[in-house]
Order: structure tokens, then sequence, then C-alpha cells
């Protein structure tokens, strides 16, 4: 049985973050995975209140971007709130959504070289060395972090061949992006497993997922964040093996107009079953299965705006 975690996008007002915490840990959740998305709210103070609000829950900073943030900085943050909240906190990074990145003016040139530097140094930041990394992208020379000595393990988000592999030699764990379909994700895996050679990596992915008292409402209240993430050019290849159609061009000026009607036409009833999970409890709990069977170590239910929405997909999962 793959475990269970829960994700947060930053959508929902930070007052919410206590509900949600609790709601994650009393249904039985091990994980809250915390985005980092540009003009969102701010994921660091995010996991210190949901950590706050909770005793055993383990709390994801959710991918951070050295393009965004130096590692140096990264490193801080969560070995801060580890010192805070000994073993309850997981460092993700990733490059980011390019098209965040490019509204936010960052360039994000040699994202392999610049995601295996990150890797690398906050690693040994964590471990309390003094670190003497001369790389390609990143410099760090004499210094330590004054609370290192800490296990923090390092999850890699990636979705192509290369960083997939990197996540496999590297990395402790690999997250597939959110509104990924089964067959896109065992593709991912295959491409993990060919950087592991002789050491294995935790497997997890988002699932968006919704539970409500009909396919068709459970599918209107995911169209908009589902297309938030389908408009990214890096979806092409998930969207192709899922068999689905979907302009994403079109998806993608929608969402930027904010035109709302047209981002939810686009991102059909297709679209969805096929990159998610949602329906009525059995329906969310057949396609949990299907996540599953492909070789999931942790299933992390996504798109959830509240802390009913949460406790209802949990309920789902039993």
């Amino acid at each position: 049985m793959a475990d269970i975690g829960i994700a947060i996008d930053g959508r929902a007002p930070v007052t919410e973050i206590p509900a949600q915490a609790r709601a994650a840990e009393q249904g039985g959740a091990g994980t809250l995975w915390i985005a980092c998305h540009l003009f969102m709210r701010d994921p660091i103070t995010s996991a210190a209140i949901a950590l706050g609000a909770t005793t055993r829950l383990k709390v994801v900073l959710m991918a951070m971007s050295p393009y965004s943030v130096h590692p140096v900085f990264i490193a801080m943050a969560a070995a801060t709130l580890d010192e805070m909240f000994p073993g309850r906190v997981v460092l993700c990074l990733g490059a980011g959504a390019p098209a965040d990145l490019e509204a936010a003016g960052i360039a994000a040139p040699k994202p392999l070289a610049t995601l295996r530097e990150a890797i690398t140094l906050s690693r040994a930041l964590f471990a309390g060395e003094t670190v003497d990394v001369a790389g390609e992208i990143f410099r760090a020379q004499g210094r330590r972090l004054v609370n290192g000595g800490r296990h923090i393990p390092i999850v890699l988000a990636a979705s192509r061949p290369n960083m997939l592999a990197l996540a496999g030699r590297a990395a402790d764990g690999v997250l597939i992006s959110a509104a990924t379909s089964p067959p896109f994700v065992r593709t991912c895996l295959d491409a993990v497993e060919k950087g592991e050679a002789d050491r294995t990596v935790r497997k997890v992915a988002i699932v968006y997922t919704r539970v409500a008292a009909s396919e068709r409402d459970a599918m209107d209240q995911l169209r908009r964040p589902m297309g938030y993430v389908l408009r990214g050019a890096h979806h092409a290849e998930n969207i192709r093996l899922s068999g689905a159609e979907l302009d994403q061009a079109a998806l993608a000026a929608a969402y930027a107009a904010e035109n709302w009607a047209e981002v939810e036409r686009l991102v059909s009833d297709d679209v969805v079953r096929r990159h998610a999970a949602c329906g009525t409890p059995k329906q969310v709990k057949a396609r949990l299965d299907d996540y599953r069977a492909v070789g999931l170590d942790e299933m992390v239910l996504g798109g959830l705006d509240s802390a009913s929405e949460i406790a209802a997909a949990l309920a789902a999962t039993r």
C-alpha cells in the first residue's frame, strides 16, 4: 500500500493552514506538501504554521527553486524548521514552473547542472560540513550552517528523462508533478530507475483529487487548478501519453487572461478523468488504485483547498 500525503498550493488564505494541517494529520496523512509557486503564498511561513498546528505530520517544502532562492537560503530555511520541529521536515527541490519564472523575469539556464549542484550544496550544509563548492552555477566556500548536523531528506521534483535520472542518482526521492496521468507516471518511474543503479529512492506523485456527490460536481471543481498546471509546455508528453486532447497554447492564453469560462471549457471531462481522481468516494478510490498500481511509494492528494475537502479525500482512500 502506498503512503498518503496531502498537497496545498498557496491559494487558500494562510489563516486556513492550521485547519488544513490538522485535517491532514487526523485523516491519516503522513506528509503535508506545501507548494512554492511564485506570486502565491510563502511556503516557508506556511510550513512553520502547519508544523506548529500539528504533532506528528511531516511537512515538505515543495518545490523550492534554486533559480528564485539561493540554495544556501533554502538550506537555512529547512534546517531552521527542523531545529524547531526535528525529524518532521523534508526539502523538495525543483526548477520551478517556466511560465512563473518568466513572469518574474528569472532566467533558468542549465537546469540539470543547477539542480545537481543545489542538491550537493544542500546535502553538505545539512550534514554540518564546511562547504567548498565551486561549481558551474553555484559557489560557496569556507562556511557551514550554524545549525547543521541534520538529517533532512531531499526530494527532486522532475518530469523529464534527464532530471528523473538525476533524482535516481542523487536525491532521496522523486516527486512527479500534479495532473499527471498513470501512464506518464509509470514512464517517469522507469527513467528514475535507470538512474538508481544500486540504490533506491522514494517515488511520489501528486494526484489531483476531489470527492463530491457526483462526478460532474467533482470535475467542475478541478478544472481551474488543473488548467494552471497543464498549460505548461513541459506537460505535452504527459497529455500525449494520457490519450487526452488539449490545446495547451489556448489554455495558457486563457489562463493569462483570467478567462475562466474558456479555461473550464478547454479542461474537458476527458482531460480531468485521465489526469485526476475525482467523483464519488467509490470512483475516487478506484482511480487512486490505478495510480497506486504503477509503483508509487506515496500518493499525494492535491487540488484540495479546505480542511473539509482534505478530510473527504482522505476518507475515500480507506
